[in-house]
């Protein structure tokens, strides 16, 4: 497999045909491919090279896999082909569906509710029992491996099970076979582990949907093992105090350090935790038909996790608030005033007078002052049409992704991301990479770009969205861009402004890589339009994007 993931695109691999990257993760990159055997679209799920040396997990991968695949339930994702390439690569060809996963929705929502959680944990519950009866073992149960599509929920990324009779989470690469942030200690402690550590993780997942907080948070990954070994989570009666005191208890039951406290099955456990929600009344949960909110991203989202994390302090949040704005962005925007062609019009304005008395100055230097401002102003116009005059231009054409058309420098280039994101940029390639894995990004390529040439790490993305609001506070535009975006994001204070002849809110900011440091500053509008909300962000590496192409840019937008 090169080393470069993208060179596989418009390859064939093992049959498929590559098309795009849909995710990717420290174990895995996740191909949207074509299968021209039965003209089908598959996501196909490409294993890190250096798992295939382990000779135990690469036989234990592909007999598994196949297991999963014999397993006919209505929530486990359709496996349909796994095996190892002729270069020894190991690959799962699975059904590609058009939804969101869990992750997503907790981050766009916060806590759920009640009867929502419950539809699809009782599917989730269902699905995993089934695995266990076949002696199977998920072990990465997580957030991102529930996949939503309507009303139907699918657990995803079986590819990389365990078997009940196995021992040790660690494969001969010393690699782990789980999520920190939801890993059972009998994982931990690499002893037997059977189905009720997928219950474990499936309780940390409860957690989370119905407190929006993990239930444990800590700043590294030794603290965080530590806390899933010793210590005890805040009640979720604490959290959410709508819940009644009896779901501690069961909640406790199916976080128990030792898995003999446990419930038996999946089932057992969400069926107590409706009985302690209701009372005993199932009707008590209210309608708990599962309809996702309206302002979801409704576009095809890989059925394959794309790896583990690598500890709390990096991916996403674990919930849609970070807490208050503690201080003003880099790139705050000012709270009042027009934004003028060259940035905002207090740049311009002169300093305030004292209120002093003066002599009045005389005729002659008035004129010439005002002469001198006049002739400097003038050049100022000249120079900027000489280098208007010099520059090339060139014209984005609306698409489904971005349904608007803008001006950009003609020596960028254009990424139109199936039906999800455009991106115009010097590097085109690598943002688009970047913006398509979301939350938890591998920014490596972007902090060299920053680091060799700062001047060309910028661009326009553009992306439709129903979570968007243009009437937004600092702080739901910060939480909505993070589910949206890579990285970490600072907000300033919410601007009335035009895109083109669009009235928008302007968004000033950063976007930052909590790893690396990298850091991106950008200024975004979000245009109030029908069906969905649009963003226009234009980003750069510069310790201000207000700029004279953001202007032009800004200024060109037209929304079709």
């Amino acid at each position: 497999m090169p080393l470069n993931e993208r060179s596989l695109i418009g390859q064939e691999v093992a049959g498929y045909y590559i098309e795009d990257i849909v995710g990717k993760g420290g174990m895995a990159v996740v191909y949207l491919a074509l299968d021209p055997r039965l003209s089908r679209r598959v996501a196909l799920k490409i294993l890190n090279p250096v798992l295939s040396v382990d000779d135990r997990f690469r036989q234990r991968f592909i007999l598994e896999s196949r297991t999963v695949a014999s397993i006919e339930h209505p929530n486990i994702i359709p496996i349909y082909e796994a095996n190892a390439d002729a270069d020894g690569v190991l690959y799962i060809a699975m059904r590609y569906v058009d939804g969101l996963d869990l992750r997503r929705l907790i981050y766009d929502r916060g806590p759920l509710p009640i009867g929502q959680a419950y539809q699809i944990f009782a599917q989730v519950a269902a699905a995993l029992d089934a695995a266990h009866a076949h002696d199977l073992i998920h072990r990465d149960v997580k957030p991102a491996n529930i996949l939503l599509a309507g009303d139907h929920v699918y657990l995803t990324d079986f590819g990389i099970t365990k078997h009940r009779s196995s021992i040790s989470g660690l494969t001969q690469t010393d690699q782990f076979i789980g999520t920190p942030r939801y890993m059972a200690p009998e994982q931990i402690n690499k002893e037997h582990i059977d189905g009720r550590c997928d219950q474990y993780a499936l309780a940390c997942v409860v957690y989370e949907a119905l407190s929006g907080r993990l239930p444990f948070q800590r700043e590294n990954d030794i603290a965080l093992l530590w806390a899933h070994l010793a210590e005890q989570p805040t009640p979720l009666s604490q959290l959410r105090p709508e819940l009644p005191a009896q779901i501690d208890a069961v909640m406790m039951r199916a976080l128990a350090k030792s898995p003999e406290q446990r419930y038996a099955t999946c089932t057992e456990f969400v069926t107590a935790l409706r009985d302690a929600i209701s009372g005993g009344q199932p009707d008590a949960l209210g309608d708990a038909h599962f309809v996702p909110r309206q302002g979801l991203p409704s576009g095809p989202y890989p059925v394959l996790g794309s790896g583990p994390s690598t500890g709390p302090g990096t991916g996403p949040h674990t919930g849609p608030h970070t807490g208050p704005h503690t201080g003003p962005s880099p790139l705050a925007a000012p709270t009042s005033g027009p934004h003028v062609a060259l940035g905002s019009a207090s740049r311009f304005a002169p300093p305030t007078q004292p209120n002093t008395a003066k002599r009045r100055p005389g005729r002659v230097p008035i004129v010439a002052t005002t002469l001198v401002a006049a002739v400097a102003a003038l050049a100022l116009v000249v120079m900027i049409i000489m280098n208007h005059r010099s520059d090339t231009w060139s014209r984005y054409k609306t698409s489904a992704a971005a349904p608007l058309t803008f001006e950009y420098p003609g020596d960028w280039t254009v990424r139109t991301h199936q039906d999800l994101f455009a991106v115009a940029s010097p590097h085109a390639q690598e943002f688009e990479s970047l913006f398509v894995a979301g939350p938890g990004a591998d920014w490596t390529a972007i902090s060299q770009i920053v680091e060799d040439d700062p001047d060309s790490a910028s661009g326009v993305y553009v992306q439709v969205s129903d979570t968007l609001d243009a009437n937004g506070t600092s702080d739901q535009m910060k939480a909505k861009m993070e589910a949206l975006l890579p990285g970490q994001v600072d907000v300033g204070k919410p601007v009335q402004d035009q895109a083109g002849t669009s009235p928008a809110t302007r968004f000033d900011g950063a976007l930052h890589d909590p790893g690396s440091g990298t850091r991106l500053g950008f200024v975004s509008y979000v245009i109030d339009r029908q069906p969905k909300t649009m963003l226009v962000m234009y980003f750069c590496a510069k310790t201000t994007c207000d700029d004279a192409t953001q202007a032009r840019i800004r200024q060109s937008v037209h929304v079709s």
